[in-house]
């Protein structure tokens, strides 16, 4: 293929690639199965089991492609193009489609208040912004884990800027940065991928034994934990022990994920229009009933609405889906910075680091 000779060129690792590809499928995948964990203990254990650290994974591998982030002009460029352009475009497109399919003309604008799958690009760049800071700490790990404790038992801060959010995830960047090539060379061998497999089958029958009555609400990391039912300083116990679980399952879907070229290895470079434009999709399901259908809660149905998401999220990492959206997506804006050149403007040759390595009023949607 002509895109995967493009990627070859380019110096890409295909273990990354088919990382970041498997790991936007597992969010799609997550976010198609949640209709259906009201009706069926298997999915619910599934969805469980896929929350517990995909978005940690998605985290981890972020920050380990944002180790170079220096406060170079060519990077903050690139942070600006990447994250911040996106974001103000597909906040305001969500909006909008939300006013037209929700036939609310009142809906609000906000920037402050990421809508359902946008926080993550604020905190992408909250995230890279502060990564020289943790660079240079002694110790950023435990640092990260604090705050991220303490995220949890503070009073909810509210949607602005998706705060606790992005506090929570903020370990798993921080991990990602303390991360060399050797670490992913030593989860890939043999005998740490053997060892995975029975960690796996504990986490699903868990996932399936606790299904019932466990409240998700514990991954989403989108507000303290008294909103959960529990005494607010039951965060320090349970935010390191989450941590913990995701770090060690995210290790256990790292160690599996292949490492030569294969037919969606190109597509890792598309995770980033994937991710953002998913959502209209996903929005889509639910605002106009489609899992209203009966059938799709037998289980044919639900093998169906897995199989129909991984189809949409390879499709829209396909390279004439990015040929069309790359101006809001990987803008050049040339116009916008001195130097004209990426060279001129503080870029380093050689590839950079995609944005995945992948707001003023309130609302609610």
């Amino acid at each position: 293929m002509r895109q995967s000779r493009a990627a070859q060129g380019a110096g890409r690792d295909p273990y990354f690639d088919n990382a970041k590809y498997l790991t936007v499928v597992l969010v799609a995948c997550g976010h198609a199965w949640e209709p259906l964990t009201y009706g069926s203990r298997t999915v619910t254990a599934l969805y469980l089991f896929v929350y517990a650290f995909h978005m940690p994974a998605f985290a981890l591998i972020s920050g380990y492609f944002s180790r170079s982030f220096d406060m170079a002009p060519g990077r903050l460029r690139r942070l600006v193009t990447g994250v911040v352009v996106p974001y103000l475009v597909f906040e305001v497109a969500y909006t909008l489609f939300y006013r037209v399919a929700r036939h609310d003309p009142g809906y609000p604008f906000s920037l402050l208040d990421p809508w359902y799958l946008m926080w993550f690009l604020v905190a992408l760049f909250i995230w890279r912004i502060s990564t020289p800071l943790w660079l240079a700490l002694r110790h950023p790990l435990p640092v990260a884990l604090a705050l991220a404790v303490l995220a949890s038992v503070s009073p909810d801060l509210g949607g602005d800027l998706a705060l606790q959010r992005v506090l929570g995830f903020l370990p798993f960047f921080v991990a990602g940065l303390t991360l060399r090539p050797a670490h992913f060379a030593r989860l890939r061998t043999w005998p740490v991928r053997w060892a995975a497999l029975p960690v796996i089958g504990a986490a699903l029958v868990t996932a399936y034994a606790v299904a019932p009555g466990f409240d998700a609400g514990w991954l989403y990391r989108r507000g303290s934990v008294d909103g959960l039912g529990v005494s607010r300083w039951a965060g320090l116990v349970t935010t390191p022990a989450l941590f913990a679980l995701a770090l060690l399952l995210s290790a256990c879907f790292l160690a599996w994920v292949p490492g030569r070229r294969m037919w969606c290895t190109s597509l890792g470079a598309g995770t980033l229009y994937a991710y953002l434009l998913h959502g209209f999709v996903i929005k889509s399901s639910r605002f106009w009933g489609w899992y209203e259908h009966p059938w799709l809660h037998t289980p044919l149905g639900e093998v169906a609405v897995t199989a129909a998401a991984v189809a949409m999220i390879t499709l829209l990492c396909m390279s004439p889906v990015r040929k069309v959206f790359r101006g809001v997506v990987e803008p050049r804006m040339r116009w916008a910075f001195r130097g004209g050149s990426g060279t001129a403007a503080g870029l380093r040759p050689g590839p950079q680091p995609s944005p995945f390595g992948l707001v003023l009023k309130r609302r609610t949607g």
